[in-house]
């Protein structure tokens, strides 16, 4: 019988409907799992009932568990006549429970028994999972589908008595037939009741367990997904390298420091595989194929094979996962490749616990060793020999990136193809820059047609980027353009600019004037806005000549007539190249490495684990996941290896970045490989993590686990959670201060600003550029993987976004319309008091105008410092909330996760056509509101209603003379006691000034 056990904790109810008349309800909870019932003591005559019971249940099938349901039935029992009725109920699938570490207490609706019932109100309860001995449960013996019936309430079964009263009530606890009905219920013992209980009872079969309090602290770690709905960041406490971590702080253990300090040690067995020499061949015609198999236990690893070489090298790293190990032996086995079946050549086999040394860097590598091959049964071969080196270490190890990892492929599957797309790696992005192109003229076009005048445009290309100015019909064959255009380009320049002029000779007809090639490393390069030099090309007519240039000319002496364009060329070094969104951007400097300024800290990313991941795949008839992390900040990239078949993966991996800009922001997201055990398609994304160095301490650890948020059609989902350390290092704290008083983007920006067009355009070239190059690496960064974490389509309409935006605007404003209410209410004089004393302000401050502007930052000073007991005490993470996901309707997400251009029907493109005018008119009424009162302010000065322009020019001279006679603070004082003045003074009708505003006319009487 295994021993997890299902602990319920039965808070309290509140609002539950009275089924005694004004007295309220006589409530107790009914728990049932498994065939296994519990019941509370009944609280009488309370709507709000509170309990703090705790009972345990038996898991009979741990793998049946998130088949199981637990169902919590709240009845209203009437003592009277010993019957019940029902108040409610609860149901919690086994999909939703937790460790005890990780529950919380949670206040679930209660939900109508039958449709002849009714329900109300809520019940509190915390649910998790025990695997702790000392928990016992009830006998099985007990277990019942039948209902009880004339039991009283609240009795305790802990004692000699409670047994004496079931049998007088009708129970045969002894007996052995299960057939006869039977009420079991289960009750906290009070401490009074405990001390009286008899110390030594006679053996009695146990019918139920009762516990008071929380569960010991030995409660087991069950693997399950987590609760519905919590979406909460969650602070941890882990023994990592340097210690256990404690609010931000580490407690120095007994193990010795390492560099990486951020995760737990993982030991591993690492095998190199070197090189052989003298191999035996085992074909007829003399030759070999050979390769090395690593063996250790169930895991096995495969070099690659050479064809026809008796000594070879590999040079290859295997890694295998001590905490997995079962087995004591090493082999590594040669073999020969073969068609059919591949021949033996001879193995090493090492004894794991004599034979392998630990290595703990900065040592020196280990040096590797030749080894004589040995036949199956221990005799040493007569030719053959291996050079290895085996050692045990961490993941510290200089070897560990590139080895092959046990915990990276299934014991089943031996193969090395999936190799190349297991393995962590460090990337770094291409130094992008932007190429501006100013088209100035050309001179001497030659149309193919002599009569024809050419109707000419310049097409500009770099790789898949092409623009054309505008279509320019000349006349004297010398045309104008003078037109600016920006791309984007990557280190190393791959891809030259091309420039044609184009003629335009017929309806989507055009006709090639001249080309010319301009390789980019033959640009100039700026840093600042300083002019630079125009230049005349030759065009050629073909593009084969455009790409010889110049040499082509110098060749051949040529000296014939050519058509010239008049361009500048540069590449802008001045510029970030956005390939962000600015407002959680990962690096902020400009393209030019001269004009960087010194880093300002250090950070440190540790990669834990991952838990409770939901299935991403189906493999062997059961769903699973291999999973991969991927850290973005600035120009380095970072993956971790992926994990195979595992829900709750360790990768215990840890990077460094360096820190220019405390306005930056971290992202680490997590993947589902496609790569293995398909046939390839888009890796898919379970979440993500966004962490701004801004909002971290100098020198704390942040040890917390994040939820991966992912929004779908059906709406927001948790995929699980991820568990990270942080530590964000200052350098130099002076550096850091500064960089809050300096511009967020490089100088370049706001001398020639770019267009918010020109900013989208070139950010979305720029993540093509991206995604292609780290495409090209192994293991590759797919394009998918890298348009998530550059958040790609965060430019495109969603009414859920544009809902969140407009709520946080209210959100911002929400201060001004409080004070202005408040003013309001001391304005109506709706509490005296309060409005004496802000008269009583008002006078000091207009008595001494000195004390205003004092008064306002210490109130904002008191305002900080009052917050400060309210700081976040962990760094934010997504919230459901402010994206507005939990009320959104499905209709609307349908909407969101849209392709670009739409792929819906014509009826849905309709309806939302239709709806989108709505909230466009809405927008278009308020900016015509806005507009009118701008004109109304514009119609007083304006003469275009004379009298009310009279009436205004009148009231100016008057309020001139009266403002220069009258001392300032007068008029402060009038005005301000009559804005407050009682409201039996005040009128209900709009006030003479709003009135003479209200009439002045605007242009809406001149709109169509």
């Amino acid at each position: 019988m295994t021993s997890l056990k299902l602990g319920v904790e039965v808070i309290s109810a509140h609002d539950l409907i009275p089924r005694e008349g004004r007295d309220g309800s006589s409530a107790y909870v009914e728990l049932r799992f498994d065939g296994q019932k519990f019941r509370t003591t009944v609280k009488e005559k309370d709507l709000n009932p509170v309990w703090n019971e705790t009972f345990f249940f038996n898991v009979s099938n741990p793998h049946n568990l998130p088949n199981l349901t637990l169902e919590a039935h709240v009845f209203n029992y009437y003592k009277a006549t010993d019957k019940r009725s029902s108040l409610g109920k609860v149901c919690l699938t086994g999909t939703s429970f937790v460790p005890y570490s990780d529950a919380v207490i949670l206040h679930y609706p209660l939900e109508k028994r039958s449709i002849f019932t009714s329900a109300k109100g809520e019940l509190g309860l915390k649910v998790f999972l025990s695997d702790d001995p000392s928990a016992r449960s009830f006998d099985p013996y007990t277990r019942s589908s039948d209902p009880f019936v004339g039991m009283q309430p609240g009795v305790n079964l802990d004692s000699q008595a409670a047994l004496a009263q079931m049998e007088t009530m009708g129970l045969d606890v002894f007996s052995s037939n299960r057939d006869r009905a039977r009420r079991t219920f289960r009750t906290i013992p009070s401490q009074d009741r405990r001390q009286e209980a008899p110390s030594k009872a006679p053996p009695q079969p146990k019918i139920y367990e009762m516990k008071s309090g929380p569960p010991p602290p030995g409660v087991g770690m069950f693997s399950g997904p987590p609760p519905p709905g919590d979406f909460s960041v969650k602070e941890t406490s882990p023994y990592l390298g340097g210690g256990r971590i404690v609010g931000g702080r580490v407690i120095p253990g007994d193990r010795p420091n390492s560099t990486y300090d951020l995760v737990e040690k993982m030991q591993f067995l690492f095998v190199r595989v070197v090189k052989a020499r003298e191999l035996p061949p085992k074909d007829p015609t003399g030759s070999l194929d050979p390769y090395v198999e690593v063996r250790v236990g169930n895991y096995v690893g495969k070099t690659r094979y050479y064809e026809k070489k008796k000594n070879p090298e590999w040079n290859e790293v295997f890694a295998f996962s001590r905490e997995k190990m079962q087995a004591t032996f090493l082999e590594v086995v040669v073999k020969d490749k073969d068609l059919v079946m591949d021949d033996f050549v001879g193995l090493v086999r090492l004894d794991l616990n004599n034979d392998v040394p630990t290595r703990v860097p900065p040592d020196s590598p280990l040096a590797p060793e030749w080894y004589r091959l040995e036949e199956k049964n221990g005799e040493k071969l007569k030719r053959g020999e291996l050079m290895l080196a085996v050692w045990f270490g961490t993941q510290a190890d200089e070897a560990f990136p590139d080895a092959w990892h046990s915990d990276t492929v299934t014991t089943t599957d031996t193969s090395s193809a999936i190799y190349p797309h297991t393995r962590s790696k460090v990337y770094h992005s291409p130094r992008l820059w932007y190429v501006r192109v100013n088209v100035i003229e050309a001179q001497d076009l030659m149309p193919s047609d002599k009569n024809h005048f050419p109707d000419a445009c310049v097409k500009v290309q770099i790789g898949n980027q092409i623009f054309r100015t505008k279509t320019v019909q000349v006349r004297t064959m010398n045309p104008i353009w003078n037109e600016d255009m920006l791309f984007v380009a990557a280190e190393p320049f791959e891809e030259p600019l091309v420039l044609s002029i184009e003629d335009r000779v017929g309806p989507n007809k055009e006709e090639s004037l001249g080309k010319v090639v301009i390789p980019l490393t033959q640009v100039a390069r700026r840093a600042d806005d300083r002019p630079y030099f125009s230049k005349w090309y030759n065009l050629e007519r073909t593009m084969s000549e455009a790409m010889e240039g110049e040499n082509r000319h110098q060749s051949k002496r040529e000296n014939r007539f050519h058509t010239r364009l008049h361009l500048r060329v540069c590449l802008e070094g001045g510029y970030h190249v956005l390939d962000e969104s600015t407002h959680y951007s990962s690096d902020l400097r400009p393209t030019a490495r001269q004009i960087w300024k010194p880093s300002i800290g250090v950070l440190e990313l540790g990669i834990l684990n991952a838990e409770g991941l939901l299935p991403m795949k189906t493999r062997d008839g059961k769903g699973t996941s291999d999973t991969f992390c991927v850290a973005k900040y600035g120009h380095k990239w970072v993956r971790t290896r992926t994990i195979i078949d595992s829900m709750s993966p360790k990768y215990n991996e840890q990077y460094t970045w360096e820190v220019y800009d405390p306005a930056t922001v971290l992202v680490v997201g997590v993947f589902d490989n496609a790569q293995i055990g398909t046939n390839g398609g888009t890796d898919t994304k379970i979440g993500k993590v966004r962490i701004r160095i801004s909002t971290l301490q100098a020198g704390r650890v942040y040890t917390h686990s994040y939820p991966l948020l992912v929004l779908r059609p059906s709406g927001v989902k948790k995929m699980g959670e991820l568990h990270l350390a942080i530590r964000f290092s200052c350098t130099s704290i002076v550096n850091m201060m500064t960089q809050y008083s300096r511009p967020l983007l490089p100088k370049m920006h706001y001398i020639r600003p770019l267009t918010p067009m020109q900013q989208d355009l070139l950010r979305f070239q720029a993540v093509n550029i991206v995604a292609a190059r780290l495409s090209r690496a192994e293991p590759p960064l797919r394009k998918e993987v890298v348009e998530y974490m550059s958040d790609a389509d965060s430019h495109l309409f969603s009414m859920r976004k544009s809902k969140a935006n407009f709520f946080r605007l209210m959100s911002v404003f929400s201060g001004f319309f409080a004070f202005g209410k408040w003013f309001g209410d001391v304005s109506l004089w709706k509490n005296p008091i309060m409005t004496i004393l802000v008269h009583i302000l008002f006078v000091m401050l207009v008595t001494f105008p000195e004390l205003i502007l004092p008064t306002i930052f210490l109130y904002m000073t008191a305002i900080g410092l009052w917050n400060y007991r309210n700081r976040p005490r962990h760094p934010p993470h997504m919230n459901t909330r402010i994206s507005y996901t939990e009320g959104v309707s499905p209709d609307e997400l349908d909407e969101e996760f849209d392709t670009f251009p739409t792929s819906r029907n014509n009826t849905d493109i309709r309806r939302r056509y239709d709806r989108l005018r709505i909230v466009a008119g809405k927008v278009q009424t308020v900016v015509g509101d806005v507009a009118t009162q701008g004109e109304r302010i514009q119609s007083l000065l304006n003469w275009r209603d004379p009298r009310a322009t009279v009436i205004f020019i009148t009231f100016c001279i008057i309020a001139a003379i009266v403002l220069y006679a009258t001392p300032f603070q007068v008029l402060a004082f009038a005005s301000g006691l009559y804005a407050m003045r009682h409201p039996r003074f005040r009128r209900k009708v709009p006030s003479p000034p709003v009135n003479f505003f209200k009439r002045l006319p605007a242009c809406n009487d001149s709109m169509l």
